[in-house]
């Protein structure tokens, strides 16, 4: 049995050898200080759940039956010293990990435009985020770049050390948009849009994600994140921008229908003001749109008037200043 114990024992760290704990070493600013985050309050629970462990050990065997030599005190009841233990120890760690978590939140709130693109570099005045709108489709990723006039199916690209400002919605059902190296995850929802902030430090492909169930070809909703040099990236752009595909309100309708194990596949130019008309839910004129909205009039009568967009941002993921 030993002999079976050890041979399991050595297969499982053989198997473990293999993992490629990107949650652990990621290559975006983000993701760093959330991993920091991670480690800094496991260390701080461990503070007090190993020397309960230890304890619990000792006592155990300290105080166990056929111990005569073990002091006992039936009349004991009370000692101020091991309650202030008890009590004062973990209360700290509350309120150290209350501390840590409170500015933590404020600090790596995915809205919050980035202060900094890696420890003790702050974002260069002059640098502006890429802008990418994300949309989550059954059961692909639609990446769309404006400034560009570009869009890609089932990959995206970004310079290193330049931020990258995600907007997110999906077409049909809720899904979780997920890079593990850049940044933790957020959900992208139907007619409503969330916002993602984050930066790559370290050229490379990195694996992208839904980490949210969406039906059938959920396990399939994979891409590829490449972090690149400004030049390979103006390269990526180019060779993007050679197709001559145009990716149009018809074009987007047939793409929108649920497809599985999707190729990437580019798009040269994108019909203005496509992502927004996703995003009202108004590719398909009907009563899902925003932009046409039964409006109480002056009267009190009900009329159909069109909703601005600044109208409509009341409508969208509202989120805490």
């Amino acid at each position: 049995m030993k002999t079976l114990r050890g041979l399991l024992l050595l297969a499982l760290l053989l198997a473990l050898s293999g993992c490629h704990t990107v949650l652990m070493s990621p290559s975006g600013d983000v993701a760093l200080q959330q991993r920091n985050l991670i480690i800094t309050s496991f260390v701080l629970m461990l503070l007090i759940v190993v020397p309960v462990i230890i304890a619990s050990l000792v006592f155990a065997w300290r105080y166990r039956a056929s111990n005569e030599k073990a002091h006992y005190d039936p009349d004991w009841d009370h000692s101020t010293i091991v309650e202030l233990m008890i009590w004062s120890a973990p209360l700290l760690i509350i309120i150290a990990l209350g501390a840590i978590t409170w500015v933590s939140t404020h600090k790596l709130d995915p809205y919050r435009p980035l202060d900094r693109i890696a420890a003790g570099k702050v974002v260069p005045a002059d640098v502006k985020p890429l802008e990418v709108d994300v949309v989550a489709l059954d059961w692909k990723w639609l990446f769309i770049y404006p400034e560009q006039n570009i869009a890609v199916v089932n990959e995206m690209a970004a310079p290193v050390d330049r931020p990258i400002h995600f907007n997110l919605t999906a077409a049909t059902v809720m899904n979780s948009f997920f890079i593990p190296a850049l940044a933790g995850q957020i959900y992208a929802m139907p007619g409503m849009q969330t916002t993602l902030q984050a930066v790559i430090n370290k050229p490379g492909d990195y694996w992208g994600m839904s980490a949210n169930y969406s039906g059938a070809g959920f396990s399939y909703m994979n891409f590829t994140f490449h972090g690149m040099s400004d030049g390979d990236f103006d390269k990526w752009v180019a060779q993007a921008k050679s197709h001559s595909d145009t990716l149009d309100h018809a074009t987007y309708v047939a793409l929108e229908a649920p497809s599985e194990k999707n190729p990437v596949h580019y798009y040269g130019s994108v019909t203005p003001g496509l992502y927004q008309t996703i995003l009202n839910r108004c590719v398909e004129p009907g009563p899902s749109c925003m932009n046409m909205l039964r409006m109480p009039g002056p009267g009190g009568n009900g009329g159909e008037a069109s909703a601005s967009s600044d109208s409509h941002a009341a409508m969208l993921m509202a989120h805490p200043q």
